[in-house]
């Protein structure tokens, strides 16, 4: 009985302390953003704020160009992950239901652009954006982004497209839809969990990406919110409230679209579970 017990006991004793070991720091992140900067140089460690403040937020905010690098990250990852959503939807689509030559390779190329790390090829995009000059441009970096989820994007969809039973699709056409008509009103709707979590994964890649906007774009007019993050060193040292309380801030949009996608997905699984 013992044994049966502390079989039972030892998961659940794993799975709290990795969830610790995984939350504390984003707990430490936002509460140091909220502390006094006394008590985060205090060599005595304050585990919970009590004098509460905003300061290292208003710091955050009032480096020059703040807005603009919101609006910027926000077009190009916006951007990226609808067009990629669009073009994998259409490629996956094409890969499950369609049989042609060269399609085995196809899938194996997507697959080795995904194993491939885009650092590697900084240097390459930087030559080719320069000849094309299109520096301190955000059309370049969100077409990168694009290409750089893509394929993890085609591979995922295409399960959930394969999920989806060819027969529906049949029984709609032989109701009088076309295969267009099908597939918006068929199979478009049983892929929603699997748009929401290749979204999610796009949005986060994209949202955080630093060495091409790095590289690409110097001017501040086209830089993206990584770049404000590494903005917070003084000749003084680094001042870690304002570097806490921004990415804070970083994060907020990641967590606020988590939680959205997340009750989508579940609402979609369970409405495609239902007769209707």
């Amino acid at each position: 009985m013992k044994r049966s017990l502390f079989g039972r006991l030892w998961p659940n004793v794993t799975a709290v302390v990795l969830f610790i070991g995984c939350v504390f720091p984003v707990y430490w992140m936002f509460a140091t953003a909220f502390k006094p900067t006394g008590d985060i140089i205090s060599e005595d460690p304050v585990w919970f704020p009590t004098d509460i403040t905003f300061e290292h937020f208003e710091t955050a905010t009032s480096v020059d160009n703040f807005w603009t690098f919101v609006g910027n990250s926000l077009i190009v990852t916006v951007l990226a992950v609808v067009f990629s959503l669009v073009i994998a939807l259409v490629t996956s689509f094409t890969l499950v239901r369609m049989r042609f030559k060269g399609r085995r390779g196809f899938i194996i190329g997507f697959m080795l652009a995904q194993m491939a790390p885009w650092e590697v090829m900084v240097i390459a995009i930087y030559m080719i954006v320069r000849d094309a000059s299109m520096l301190n441009s955000l059309v370049p970096l969100t077409a990168f982004y694009m290409m750089m989820i893509l394929p993890f994007t085609i591979l995922t969809l295409r399960g959930f497209v394969a999920a989806v039973p060819k027969e529906l699709e049949e029984a709609a056409m032989v109701d009088g839809c076309s295969r267009l008509t099908a597939f918006r009103r068929v199979v478009l709707p049983l892929l929603a969990p699997g748009l929401m979590s290749t979204s999610m994964f796009g949005f986060i890649t994209a949202w955080n990406e630093f060495p091409l906007v790095l590289v690409l774009n110097k001017e501040a007019e086209a830089q993206t919110l990584p770049l404000w993050l590494s903005s917070f060193q003084t000749v003084f040292g680094d001042d870690w409230g304002a570097t806490m309380a921004a990415s804070s801030l970083f994060a907020v949009p990641i967590l606020i679209l988590f939680v959205y996608l997340q009750r989508k997905a579940v609402s979609g699984l369970t409405a495609g579970a239902v007769k209707g």
